[in-house]
């Protein structure tokens, strides 16, 4: 039997979240270019593949109850927060559960990229958000390519953990170098995109001190057992850690990042860990650019050094994985882990050098954004996932014998 369609309908049709085969995924790919989308609206950052967006034209027209093959939805499993449905095998839809408010970094940041000409993510195709009838403003779904054979950080990159192989590292850290030039590219969506901070009024009065003292009290308040009891012993010594987050060098007058007017800050990623890089058919891709979700209110605008430090890290917490999940030695993880982090350093710096952004990195606060990282992922253990905790525990029990 042949239908008739109407492709806008589908803007009535999403009062409750879609679920993978109902089709209604599909047909909001169908209807993205609709005139009127109200009470929702799409932000388009690149056309959809063509070879889809054909079978979508063709399948509003006619299509049977069996469903049409070229436009089939299927699930997605990797991403639990949130509902993801693959269409076509060839774009996946996000959808937000529940909607998140605005201000969300995820679209201005696809469309930045995209003006920038970075690549290394999964296509970003639109946005769609809706606007409620008290006026505010929610993010419903990201659009983007779906990458065959696509296993994140924490699969493919245990594997190299228990294989002892560390090659991977400096294509990462080069990576992240890539990410991080194209954020401080100038585009219609971000003209301004390096700034730099501000003097801090006092030692200890800075936000980044604060943010991370703030992290280390908690973790400190939420870690419970002999961990806790360990945690709280070396307070101390964490707390000076944090030393370089009080006053840094280029807020008291000095020339941090090669510049003396502050360390420069750009809109970085966030939350960038290992999970977030898939390494699929044809490469690595970044991606999740919603921030840190144990960090609520904080500036986007941070410094380079808090990626890399949160990338660096996760390398550990790899290893952390690799000795629990895959009986690797101790001992070879530990090697493995120093030989990768240092590999991937020295790949960032020597990429961001050559693209002209060397000055990017103040290295001085490495350390103490790794410290604050190790207290966040505590913080998150005991808030979200506990059996999370031995992964930090087992990094700082390794730095702080």
């Amino acid at each position: 039997m042949i239908r008739l369609l109407n492709p806008c309908s589908i803007w009535d049709r999403l009062d409750t979240v879609p679920e993978a085969g109902d089709g209604r995924t599909a047909a909001l790919l169908t209807a993205l270019t609709c005139e009127d989308t109200t009470p929702f609206a799409v932000r388009h950052f690149r056309p959809l593949p063509g070879e889809i967006a054909g079978r979508l034209s063709i399948d509003t027209q006619s299509s049977s109850a069996a469903g049409p093959s070229g436009t089939a939805e299927r699930g997605f499993d990797v991403d639990q927060t949130n509902r993801s449905v693959v269409v076509g095998e060839r774009v996946v839809v996000k959808w937000l559960t529940p909607p998140a408010p605005f201000p969300q970094p995820a679209p201005d940041v696809f469309a930045h990229l995209t003006s920038a000409g970075f690549t290394a993510t999964a296509t970003p195709y639109a946005s769609v958000s809706r606007r409620g009838a008290d006026g505010t403003e929610s993010l419903v779904a990201l659009v983007t390519a779906y990458l065959p054979e696509a296993r994140d950080g924490w699969e493919w990159c245990v594997d190299e953990a228990a294989a002892g192989r560390t090659g991977f590292a400096a294509g990462l850290g080069a990576l992240a170098a890539d990410l991080h030039a194209a954020l401080a590219t100038p585009s219609p969506t971000f003209p301004d995109p390096v700034r730099h901070a501000a003097p801090v009024p006092a030692p200890g009065k800075g936000p980044w001190w604060l943010r991370a003292d703030e992290a280390l009290r908690e973790a400190l308040a939420l870690t419970g057992g002999e961990d806790g009891d360990w945690l709280a012993a070396r307070a101390d010594a964490l707390r000076a850690g944090l030393a370089p987050l009080a006053a840094p060098a280029a807020a008291a007058g000095g020339t941090a990042g090669g510049t003396p007017a502050g360390t420069p800050l750009i809109r970085i990623h966030g939350d960038l860990h290992v999970g977030q890089v898939l390494r699929w058919r044809d490469g690595y891709a970044v991606i999740d650019f919603d921030g840190n979700p144990t960090v609520t209110g904080a500036d986007p605008f941070q410094p380079a050094a808090r990626d890399l430090a949160q990338l660096t890290t996760s390398l550990e917490h790899v290893g952390q994985v690799a000795v629990r999940r895959r009986d690797a030695p101790a001992p070879m993880i530990a090697e493995w882990a120093a030989t990768a982090r240092a590999a991937l350093q020295a790949a960032y710096l020597e990429r961001l050098t050559a693209l002209g952004h060397a000055a990017l990195l103040d290295r001085s606060l490495l350390g103490a954004f790794e410290i604050e990282q190790e207290c966040r992922e505590l913080v998150y253990a005991a808030r979200h996932l506990p059996r999370w905790r031995y992964a930090p525990m087992g990094v700082l029990r390794s730095r702080y014998p």
